[in-house]
């Protein structure tokens, strides 16, 4: 059983030393741990830190594509290297990493494909009240979207099995935090949470500038992701609105009209029947987006497959790799993207 722990890392060469340094070296159940580094365009010495430190994999970036996109890259990198555990953390330390141990468990006992590690959000003193409250409030809201009950949905510390990895798709550019826990819940895939501690900040946090920020980001990453994966019941819901709105109208009228003040009420009628239009127009995009949704499904389950032979090949070449004492001694077998 194969763990490799992954970090995204964004100009972190000031903590990323304390945050490896911090990672285990031996897990009951794992036979063989290591280490993977997204550089995501790092304009510091990141790179040249976990090169000199020594991990394993290192995935580049020329540029920087944002946590979502590093997030997958590790995942594939990961897949690609032969994990059937990969661990999610955070390069400035911000989780326990003596908790990497209870995250994979789960995964280990074959309960369970996806484990989040779930904060004491309200005992974490440098969370100010606004931000516990928000983070309550965006967990239920994933919780809704997603039909889980995950406590932390912002928590990036994370493990995913090698078939749950295989499945996810990230589609937005903001966090991958949101979306795969909708994806995940909507798709069916086995997932649970465990309590985990954190450490001090040693930085301040670099997702978002400010609270409004990031509550904007993060409701548009729950809608759109709702939208995705369950369009007939979000359009059904928000035409069936439009439509009961201008139906009202609509009897408000008549009741004007069987009155015989209908003449002086015409806006009503004009107002009703636009209402009730774009009320069933919302419910065809409704279907139509039903039917995408169902075609979308049917190619992640081709993509599934497409992976399962592609990693499985890959797999079999790394295994012969490490027979001949190629890659896996080097420490630093860095991938250019």
């Amino acid at each position: 059983m194969k763990l490799i722990i992954q970090m995204p890392c964004y100009n972190e060469e000031e903590t990323l030393t304390v945050a490896l340094d911090a990672l285990p070296k031996h897990i009951d159940g794992i036979d063989e741990i290591e280490y993977l580094i997204i550089n995501d365009g790092s304009k510091d010495n990141t790179a040249q830190v976990a090169r000199d430190w020594g991990v394993h994999y290192i995935v580049n970036f020329r540029r920087n594509k944002g946590l979502a996109q590093g997030f997958l890259a590790g995942l594939d990198a990961a897949i690609r290297n032969g994990a059937d555990i990969i661990v999610n953390t955070d390069a400035d330390n911000q989780y326990n990493a003596d908790d990497i141990a209870k995250l994979v468990q789960p995964i280990l006992e074959g309960r369970t494909d996806i484990v989040i590690g779930a904060r004491p959000i309200d005992a974490t003193e440098h969370f100010s009240p606004l931000k516990k409250k928000l983070q309550h409030i965006g967990s239920w809201a994933v919780r809704k979207a997603s039909n889980t009950d995950i406590p932390d949905a912002p928590s990036g510390f994370r493990a995913y099995s090698r078939e749950a990895a295989m499945r996810l798709n990230v589609v937005n550019e903001y966090t991958y935090t949101l979306e795969t826990i909708v994806q995940a819940g909507r798709n069916k895939i086995a997932m649970d949470s465990v309590p985990v501690r954190t450490n001090e900040d040693l930085r301040p946090s670099r997702l978002f500038h400010s609270m409004f920020g990031y509550v904007k980001k993060s409701m548009v990453t729950i809608l759109r992701a709702f939208m995705m994966y369950k369009p007939l019941k979000f359009f059904t819901i928000l035409g069936g609105i439009v439509f009961a709105l201008g139906a009202l109208i609509g009897v408000r009228f008549l009741v004007y009209l069987f009155m015989g003040n209908g003449s002086g009420h015409v806006q009503s009628l004009i107002l009703c029947s636009t209402l009730l239009v774009i009320g069933f127009q919302t419910l065809v995009i409704g279907l139509l987006g039903d039917l995408i949704s169902a075609n979308r499904k049917i190619l992640e389950d081709v993509q599934f497959r497409v992976k399962k032979l592609e990693y499985g090949e890959l797999a079999e070449q790394t295994e012969k790799m490490a027979k001949t004492k190629d890659c896996r001694e080097e420490h630093t077998c860095t991938k250019e993207r």
